[in-house]
């Protein structure tokens, strides 16, 4: 079966190094937490994740992975006065692998939401020049949500362009990891409860709720947001959100399960559970579900099984694996 996988990672040695010190900040503990000697899960090597070639392309073939959406880690960290140079590079990197292996590998646009204006001309050159299919944001930018409104134009153009905004998970603002991850703990179990295990995904939720209660979807109705791991927290409170704020209460122009269903793709990020994949297909249209592994924090090798092992139709599998994928991103 055909798979195309959106949420796939590459480090970039200069992007890392340009927001080192803000990343650093965040989450102290984040080398130690996630580097390879740590033997915890989601500790990919640097050499695993600046690849994109050779190795890259092996795992994908080991994996039954047809193609990889790229995106590079980093870029909201980055600061102004380097960020335009430094990810337009990382860009121009993508898009190299990209012409190399054009049946393997598309791309989503890293951006220097740090300096808006420079963004937005970022993510016009990489959609209309470079054949980019979106844009990757990883999380707040300076403390603060996309839709505070300095970042508008970056979501007028996104919308305007007709591309999606993947709204990845992001370290939280220090003042929120210290109240609630740190408070005596472990660096360790500090740093994984602020990220991967808990903070960056009740973290993105947040973030998602904000713009749709901001109005962004008011304003651009046919912008469309992809979230990772099964929607990020959502799915399982959508009812309770609709419900606790309804019309009458917000003022928008829709319910947020409306929003939710109308303007919202997920995909499992390599969480290959079977009860979440069925409750979310309750939750959501078949059509807005799409698939990624989180490559290489997550291994490649869960693709296929999960997908074997999903009780539906071969038509309805298809639709995850990569139709879906295909239509939302014109592939």
């Amino acid at each position: 079966m055909k798979i195309i996988a959106l949420e796939e990672h590459f480090a970039d040695p200069a992007v890392a190094k340009a927001g080192g010190r803000e990343a650093q900040a965040l989450s102290p503990g984040f080398g130690e937490a996630f580097g390879p000697a740590s033997g915890l899960p989601y500790s990919p090597s640097p050499e695993v994740l600046q690849d994109l070639a050779e190795k890259r392309l092996a795992d994908m073939d080991a994996g039954g992975i047809t193609m990889q959406v790229l995106s590079c880690l980093g870029a909201q960290t980055v600061p102004a006065d380097v960020a335009p140079e430094v990810i337009a590079a990382a860009n121009d990197k993508a898009a190299a692998a990209v012409r190399a292996h054009p049946d393997r590998f598309a791309a989503f646009a890293s951006l220097p939401t740090a300096a808006p204006e420079a963004a937005v001309a970022e993510l016009d050159r990489a959609v209309n020049d470079l054949g980019f299919v979106g844009t990757m944001i990883f999380g707040r930018t300076e403390g603060e949500f996309l839709d505070a409104p300095r970042f508008e134009p970056i979501l007028a153009k996104a919308a305007a362009l007709n591309v999606p905004v993947f709204l990845h998970p992001g370290v939280p603002p220090r003042e929120i990891t210290d109240s609630n991850y740190a408070a005596g703990l472990p660096l360790v179990t500090e740093t994984r409860l602020q990220t991967a295990a808990w903070g960056w995904h009740q973290e993105t939720a947040v973030h998602f709720l904000h713009l749709v209660h901001s109005g962004v979807l008011d304003r651009y109705p046919n912008l469309q947001f992809i979230l990772g791991h099964w929607g990020e927290m959502i799915p399982f409170y959508l009812d309770r959100v609709n419900e606790a704020l309804p019309q009458r209460a917000t003022g928008l122009d829709r319910s947020f399960h409306e929003y939710f269903r109308g303007n919202v793709y997920i995909a499992p990020s390599g969480m290959w559970s079977q009860a979440q994949l069925r409750f979310c297909l309750e939750t959501m249209p078949l059509e807005r579900i799409v698939f990624a592994v989180d490559y290489p924090f997550i291994g490649n090798e869960g693709a296929v099984p999960f997908l074997e092992q999903a009780d539906l139709p071969e038509a309805d599998k298809r639709k995850i694996a990569h139709e879906n994928a295909e239509r939302l991103l014109g592939l």
